[in-house]
């Protein structure tokens, strides 16, 4: 269960340091912050397994990731 919470922290760290390079907010908050988080350490995952880990993340392609799904999230809010 603990390490349940310190996924969901990380997380929504991790989505929020993708939200504050972008320069855009993503809707829902922390938890917003949380699923872009989740989302983004998953895309970096699957493209990069290198870096230092931290609750099962990879904080750097996780951070990428992030960076990469609120940049595509804006690209396409932007155009609705």
């Amino acid at each position: 269960m603990l390490g349940f919470i310190w996924s969901l922290i990380v997380g929504g760290i991790i989505g929020a340091i993708g939200q504050a390079i972008v320069g855009t907010d993503v809707p829902g908050g922390i938890i917003g912050n949380i699923i872009i988080g989740f989302i983004g350490a998953w895309a970096g995952h699957a493209l990069f397994q290198w870096g230092p880990q931290l609750a099962d993340f990879y904080i750097i392609p996780a951070i990428v990731g992030a960076i990469l799904i609120v940049f595509l999230y804006d690209l396409i809010a932007s155009r609705l």
